[in-house]
């Protein structure tokens, strides 16, 4: 079941009450405080400011009110792709259903990779990824991917870089 977007109004109070400081506009502290990712615990702070800089259309690492209801929405969206593999709907999803997921988005991954993703975006037992961090996964994945794209010219899933053309392509992912 999609989780509706809240009407205009609720989302200003939304905004109102994250904007803890009446600037207007809304640091990453402030929108960690004012998403949730289902366990009581506050959002990845990198995907905070990973989605602060995706939608900071004025470079000021703010969001104001029009950019906060496009991050809504996108993570909203996202929140829906994320309940629609949660098969068991326990609130995380498991490496059989991350497997899903990403199958579906077009990635034909191995078992080891799999595990990796366990290990790197998953919960200290590394048997499930909660919300937050699938997100994080996944725009991290995408970004690779465009990485990657780049010096795929030839589109064969094979790539030869030099360590520096590596070095440049993948540090501002990681960073």
């Amino acid at each position: 079941m999609a989780t509706p977007m809240p009407s205009e109004a609720d989302l200003y109070k939304i905004f109102s009450a994250a904007d803890r400081d009446k600037s207007g506009h809304i640091s990453a502290d402030e929108l960690q405080k004012a998403l949730s990712n289902g366990t009581w615990e506050p959002f990845n702070l990198r995907l905070v400011k990973m989605m602060i800089g995706m939608f900071d259309r004025d470079g000021n690492q703010t969001i104001d009110y029009n950019e906060f209801k496009q991050l809504w929405k996108f993570v909203n969206d996202w929140l829906n792709c994320f309940r629609q593999y949660d098969a068991d709907r326990s609130g995380s999803i498991g490496k059989h259903e991350l497997n899903h997921a990403l199958n579906s988005f077009g990635y034909r991954l191995s078992d080891a990779t799999y595990n990796l993703f366990m290990k790197k975006f998953g919960t200290p037992d590394g048997q499930s990824i909660i919300f937050d961090n699938f997100l994080l996964l996944c725009i991290s994945l995408q970004g690779a991917t465009a990485s990657f794209a780049a010096f795929d010219v030839e589109r064969k899933g094979e790539i030869k870089i030099s360590y520096e053309q590596f070095l440049n392509s993948v540090v501002p992912l990681i960073a």
